[in-house]
């Protein structure tokens, strides 16, 4: 009970934090402007609330960020969960995500610490290698550092920082999502217990496990499959014969787990829709770095566990254990998967945390230590406070520096009170109408700064909202641009209203941003919503 102590301890510390700039959101909102709940990447958790919405009230959804009608055929375990979960007790949107974010992340860090248990027996570097999952961060700082000293506010290569799988602070900040998917992780320690005992039946409860966490994110079967893959590759290569028990282990978890992974499959392969949306994954931009730009990314610890792993020797295999097999394995099998060629290989960063974690602070006390200790400076250094806590709060401040400047930095992005993260009031005032006024099949025209909240918010059609979910993204971006454009033609403009069936058109501050063309200068659009500068009209048909 003494050692959990500290793992509570650091699990309220990062909630506390994490909740601070949600706080700050909320209370400094100024008079006619709403937050909205939402602390990073707009596009993609508006898209996961439109899931939420649509699943709260039916089995499968389908996509509203598109304007093209489709049938609901898209199932998330995760956002079915939490969409009933608001159903039932009536809980906003706002207060459903802040829900998520601390038991996700409450839960993920005592699985990491579980994890890192499994690996590590001394207490400090259980708690060294805990204070690195929970903080651990990459070399973005300096990029920062470039930006105002030479770059002339330039952030060079801002994915290197703002990449948030792999790091949990981040995570729980602004991806929980990420976070809960990350329990995928414990699946390695039910194997590993499983071929320890010979008992199958932490095979089942594995793979039950996987089965469970596929269904909100299957990207991570991948890695499961991987990491099992390599390890009974790397055992039979030890043991010169195949390991019957291993590869029995793996099959249970594999026929348990697939069926998330399959669905996934045929429903972006036989849906032409959902085949699209795939498709348009690109449009984001965001790959893993490249192998110049990773330890950019991933920071001090990666470089620290990648001498961690060759300093375990890892192709001297005669005396390795279970544990050290597996442990290598993870750290390189997961290497080598963030590099497969699919558009969301990004993803497979996540949960990587945790043996980098646990292999760093294997270097820093088993080779980095001693190595001071011999050579007189680690007294130095530790003087002032005990050797292990000394040690702990070192390897802290070597990996935290980004993961401070991104928290200070929402602070910074919230002050200015402005799209993406805050509607004016009158906007939010017209996504309640809609609410109560639309259908879920009627097609709304508006910027993407509006659009992207609408599916969520009102459960109608978004003509233009999300880089992925909308097909045909930039041509619509184009056609919302040529609408309220003052010199597009009557005709063309409806040309993209009739082309879609667009029933309403939202316009407001966002819009007018676009052009100074007014629904309300054409008499075939009637206003039926108006509050302050912001209107909606219908399209007759």
């Amino acid at each position: 009970m003494y050692e959990w102590r500290f793992v509570l301890l650091m699990i309220v510390i990062v909630l506390v934090l994490t909740a601070i700039p949600y706080l700050y959101a909320y209370l400094s909102e100024p008079e006619g402007q709403q937050f909205m709940g939402i602390m990073l990447d707009v596009p993609d958790h508006a898209q996961y609330f439109s899931w939420m919405r649509e699943l709260s009230s039916a089995f499968l959804a389908s996509n509203k960020m598109t304007a093209e009608p489709n049938q609901p055929v898209f199932f998330n375990l995760l956002w079915w969960g939490l969409g009933h979960l608001q159903r039932w007790f009536g809980l906003s949107l706002g207060l459903t995500f802040q829900l998520l974010r601390n038991i996700s992340g409450a839960l993920f860090l005592a699985a990491g610490y579980l994890v890192i248990s499994r690996f590590l027996q001394e207490l400090w570097q259980r708690r060294t290698a805990f204070l690195i999952l929970c903080f651990g961060s990459g070399f973005g700082w300096m990029l920062v550092l470039l930006k105002y000293t030479v770059t002339n506010g330039v952030l060079l290569f801002p994915l290197d920082v703002f990449i948030a799988e792999g790091n949990t602070f981040l995570g729980i900040l602004a991806y929980p999502h990420f976070i809960a998917a990350a329990l995928y992780t414990l699946v390695f320690v039910l194997f590993l217990e499983g071929i320890e005992r010979e008992q199958i039946r932490y095979a089942i409860i594995g793979g039950l496990l996987a089965q469970f966490l596929g269904w909100q994110h299957a990207y991570d079967l991948v890695l499961v499959y991987g990491v099992l893959l390599g390890f009974v590759a790397v055992k039979a290569i030890q043991t010169r014969a195949l390991p019957r028990f291993p590869i029995k282990s793996s099959v249970v978890i594999g026929v348990l787990s697939i069926w998330p992974a399959l669905y996934s499959f045929l429903l972006t392969s036989l849906d032409p829709l959902w085949r699209d949306v795939l498709g348009q994954f690109e449009n984001a931009g965001v790959f893993t770095p490249n192998l110049l730009h990773l330890p950019i990314l991933m920071g001090p610890a990666f470089l620290l566990a990648i001498a961690g792993f060759l300093a375990k020797k890892p192709l001297q295999l005669s005396s390795k254990s279970n544990t050290e097999i597996l442990l290598l394995t993870w750290f390189a099998a997961n290497s080598l998967l963030i590099y497969i060629p699919t558009d969301f290989r990004v993803h497979l960063l996540n949960g990587w945390q945790i043996p980098i974690s646990i292999l760093a602070t294997v270097f820093v006390f088993q080779h980095l230590i001693p190595y001071l200790e011999q050579s007189g400076r680690l007294a130095r250094i530790t003087r002032p406070l005990q050797q292990p806590v000394a040690t702990g709060i070192l390897v802290l401040l070597l990996v935290a520096p980004t993961n401070i400047y991104l928290w200070a930095w929402r602070f910074v992005d919230l002050s200015r009170h402005d799209y993406p993260f805050y509607l004016h009031t009158e906007e939010v005032d017209a996504l309640h109408w809609l609410e109560e006024h639309a259908t879920g099949d009627d097609v709304v025209l508006s910027s993407l700064s509006i659009g992207q909240f609408i599916p969520g918010w009102t459960g109608a059609r978004a003509y233009v909202a999300h880089w992925a979910q909308t097909i045909d993204f930039f041509t619509k971006q184009e056609n919302v641009d040529a609408f309220f454009n003052e010199d597009t033609s009557s005709a063309e403009r409806n040309f993209i209203l009739g082309a879609s069936n667009v029933d309403f058109i939202f316009h407001g501050p966002a819009e007018m941003e676009l052009g100074d063309f007014s629904p309300q200068d054409d008499d075939s659009f009637v206003k039926v919503f108006s509050e302050g500068d912001v209107a909606i009209f219908h399209v007759a048909k």
